[in-house]
């Protein structure tokens, strides 16, 4: 009896041990500051109230509305949350990197992502993509020499063919590693690229990857070259057409540092903490 019994406490163990081992997503919760656009102008005390409630201690974000980016990270700190990621528009970065790098470093930001490349309409042409690639290699190295790296977050209208691939390949390629990494918007991935190309892109550029949005598109939505899609095309992680498991996976083996659950619904609320529960069943 005791040894079947000793049997038994040996297999739960077992059991436990090897459902941990398993488990695929193990990054800190984190959010992009965008998902709550709507209540950080209301208020940002409330706002971060809100984020520290669901379970959230990283945040992508530069401050808010009637606070200096010094009080905001010191009403982020009492609350236990870092942020680990700023945003930066490509004109700031071009302009002037180091106010950037000013910023960044008032809030504690080992990164600064930029989110959008200036373009006409949806015509994204390759004059686009150079200009880019000149700005972020310059900008990423005065970032690089100040301990922040600089990221460019794909928003689906790089998917423009080009030679072999697209023009975000072009951008990929052309910048230097030294100096510019990558954040992933799964949606945007998804939206410009079809179903299998966040897959495709982490295996194929392993080491590019810094920062993940993690952001689902609504199953049976084909997508475009815009880099628009309505808000109702914004479903919670796990419901829509991201292959999460494999893609956080190979995100961790590609080097993604940080996470950040991105909402861009009108239903946030309720969303998010949907998407949180998803991720912390896989």
């Amino acid at each position: 009896m005791k040894t079947n019994r000793l049997m038994l406490v040996l297999l739960g163990i077992g059991l436990s041990l090897g459902a941990y081992a398993q488990k695929v997503y193990t990054y800190p919760l984190g959010v992009q500051a965008y998902t709550f656009r709507k209540q950080f102008p209301q208020d940002p005390l409330k706002t971060l109230d809100v984020i520290k409630g669901m379970g959230f201690t990283e945040l992508e974000g530069g401050g808010a509305k009637g606070m200096t980016l010094q009080e905001f990270k010191q009403q982020c700190d009492a609350r236990g949350i870092s942020i680990p990621s700023t945003g930066a528009d490509f004109g700031e970065l071009e302009k002037d990197p180091m106010a950037v790098v000013q910023k960044a470093k008032v809030l504690g930001a080992k990164f600064v992502m930029c989110a959008w490349i200036p373009h006409k309409g949806n015509d994204f042409t390759l004059e686009d993509a150079q200009k880019a690639v000149n700005v972020f290699n310059k900008a990423g190295k005065v970032l690089k020499e100040n301990g922040i790296t600089l990221c460019y977050h794909d928003h689906g209208y790089e998917f423009h063919p080009f030679e072999k691939g697209t023009l975000l390949d072009y951008i990929i390629q052309k910048t230097d590693p030294a100096y510019v990494s990558f954040e992933m918007d799964v949606l945007w991935t998804l939206h410009g690229g079809g179903e299998k190309m966040p897959v495709k892109l982490l295996k194929k550029y392993p080491g590019r990857w810094k920062l993940m949005h993690v952001k689902d598109l609504r199953k049976g939505v084909v997508g475009d070259l815009t880099g628009h899609t309505p808000a109702i095309n914004d479903v919670p992680v796990g419901t829509g057409q991201g292959n999460w498991k494999k893609i956080i996976q190979l995100g961790k083996k590609a080097g993604v540092e940080h996470c950040f659950i991105e909402d861009e619904s009108d239903n946030e609320m309720v969303n998010v903490p949907l998407s949180v529960q998803y991720l912390k069943s896989l």
